[in-house]
């Protein structure tokens, strides 16, 4: 049968389709054998084993409550569609093997596949789909509130067909609902699900499952019945016959595991040590590779973030003066061999990144409404003070004092820096325990706070409570990090969003309510165009840079991994949009030559 394609509202699509693309065609066609970044022909077998800091208190990856292996969400279960890395934001059928939309995209229908079961044998039916929407909808975590938000009905289509309608605008919507994990109804019979628990829910992805030992290690081996074995989307990928997971107090334990050969890589985010540690026998006799694999996505956004809750960080003249205290160059040089860039915005090196100088075009159209309220730079442009490389970072101590005494702060005799009415300056920067860098950059930023009067202090803490502290945004200022993809969406609510300002377990983190914000992501949500959708991120960027809520340290644009000889990935085609080194473990495989 010759599918029409029909295109509405800037959309091209057929009734029904194996795929869908946020702008345009789907890449691969409805015969694709496999994802063109892996090897289709690999094989199967060995162990792969990670690292990871902490501890896990729950085998429950769905909600809020507890710290369950994110391993087990991603591995374990099946979403409806699956994404290609190689394209900046398609899908193509897993548990469903069609696709169709309405003319702008108002619903999505998804048909399931006849063949798609449970790791128990059982079929994925429409009951299953439906109750896994409506329940992550509203007890799971947030991070799956804001799309099910948006929907207004869903209903089963004859016996494996089901329809979501959307209440409101936005292009993304029709994806998102691809990409949501789908878990077996009759399963959850009689258990609180919004409950943290160590009981293994049923899944239906490649892995189940083998041995647990709670809080220290999970093992998942690799489903022999697994129902998409042989899906070409799934051609070339799960490789490793299982895969263990290893927790550590911190990641200088974990590192000497690595080196001892207890674990199958390490990926080092720090120049100087990948130039000083990486020397050890098995580099030395090729036992252990080393490699520079470059990627094209965002920075994101890493370092220290200011709760704009308190009163303290509230005027951005004072965050200013704190990124201007923060003494860039002398603490990259210091503690990672001033060899990778600073972080310029959030989606610094990209496409997706602000430009420099004055706001022009589309970018300048979206903003305007909002200009009269954004703090300064964002319309005129905004670019981090540059300091000159010495310990003392006098001009630059010099300009924050300026600022702090126009915000109402100043030094007093005794050299302590006072408000009005005599409150000192005075914070906590709260971190997790076991992670070194974040220590290290905090201490050295501390004495470049005490030039100003400030008296700050450094907490660190385990892991379980950090999470629940900053869940609930209980921190003056801790470390922050916040990957950002080529494809932003409906997530930048829950990273962005005024909800998050009171709602716990946001990723808005420094507490921002910024209108401008939430309308340029309501923008790229709703266009059709590409270039609107590049301008409306433009000015997103401007929005959270010039907003001053973070004091940004370096990224790399290449990721330094070193791993086991008999690992091997498709050095010759890097998914262009996905994570760096090609996703571990996802397109690796173990060969031995």
């Amino acid at each position: 049968m010759t599918l029409a394609l029909v295109s509405v509202g800037g959309f091209a699509f057929a009734e029904p389709k194996h795929g869908i693309a946020m702008y345009g065609e789907p890449a691969l066609p409805p015969d694709f054998t496999s994802l063109p970044y892996v090897n289709p022909d690999a094989p199967k077998g060995g162990e792969y084993v990670q690292s990871e800091i902490g501890s896990f208190d729950s085998m429950h990856p769905f909600i809020l409550k507890g710290r369950a292996p994110y391993v087990w969400r991603i591995f374990g279960f099946e979403t409806l569609m699956g994404r290609s890395y190689d394209e900046p934001f398609t899908l193509y059928g897993l548990l469903a093997e069609t696709i169709e939309t309405g003319p702008n995209r108002e619903w999505v229908e998804f048909t399931l596949r006849p063949e798609a079961k449970f790791s128990d044998g059982s079929p994925v039916t429409v009951d299953d789909v439906i109750w896994s929407y409506e329940t992550l909808g509203t007890l799971g975590h947030p991070r799956y509130h804001t799309a099910w938000a948006k929907v207004a009905s869903v209903e089963k289509v004859g016996e494996r067909g089901v329809r979501f309608t959307f209440n409101e605008a936005d292009n993304e919507l029709a994806l998102l609902m691809g990409m949501r994990p789908i878990l077996k109804k009759d399963d959850w019979e009689g258990i609180t699900f919004d409950e943290a628990s160590m009981r293994v829910p049923v899944g239906s992805g490649p892995y189940v499952i083998d041995t647990i030992d709670p809080g220290r290690s999970v093992t998942l081996k690799l489903d022999p019945d697994w129902w998409g074995k042989d899906l070409p989307f799934n051609r070339g990928q799960h490789n490793f016959e299982t895969l263990r997971y290893e927790w550590f107090g911190d990641g200088d334990v974990a590192f000497e595991a690595f080196r001892a050969g207890e674990l199958s890589y390490n990926r080092e985010n720090n120049v100087a040590k990948w130039n000083s540690s990486y020397d050890f026998p098995a580099v030395q006799s090729g036992d252990v590779v080393k490699a520079l694999i470059p990627h094209q996505r965002p920075s994101g956004i890493t370092g220290l973030v200011m709760n704009t809750r308190l009163p303290l960080f509230e005027d951005w003249r004072v965050r200013e003066a704190m990124i201007l205290a923060f003494n860039y160059e002398f603490i990259s040089d210091k503690l990672n061999d001033g060899g990778d860039p600073r972080i310029c915005s959030y989606f610094c090196n990209s496409e997706l990144a602000m430009e420099p100088g004055p706001a022009s075009g589309k970018v300048a159209e979206l903003l305007a409404p909002f200009a009269e309220d954004l703090p300064p730079g964002t319309m005129e442009g905004y670019t981090l003070p540059e300091g000159d490389g010495s310990a003392r970072n006098r001009a630059n101590i010099r300009a924050a004092l300026d600022l702090l005494n126009e915000a109402g702060w100043a030094v007093d005799d005794a050299g302590v820096l006072r408000n009005e009415a005599g409150a000192v300056f005075g914070f906590e920067i709260l971190l997790q325990s076991g992670a070194p860098q974040p220590a290290n950059i905090a201490e050295l930023y501390v004495e470049g706070l005490k030039r100003l009067g400030m008296q700050v202090t450094i907490e660190a803490i385990d892991r379980a409570q950090y999470k629940e502290r900053t869940d609930a945004y209980d921190f003056e200022m801790t470390w922050y990090t916040r990957p950002l993809s080529m494809s932003p969406g409906n997530e930048q609510i829950l990273y962005w969003g005024a909800q998050g300002v009171s709602e716990p377990g946001s990723r808005n983190w420094m507490g921002m309510n910024s209108p401008a914000a939430e309308a340029m992501v309501k923008a790229m949500l709703e266009t059709d165009d590409r270039e609107v959708f590049l301008a409306a991120v433009h000015g997103l960027d401007r929005v959270l840079t010039a907003g001053r809520y973070v004091i940004p340290i370096w990224y790399s644009p290449e990721a330094r991994l070193a791993f086991k000889k008999e690992m091997h990935y498709n050095a010759d085609h890097l998914p262009a949009y996905g994570d760096w080194a090609g996703f571990l473990p996802d397109v690796w495989w173990w060969e031995e030559e």
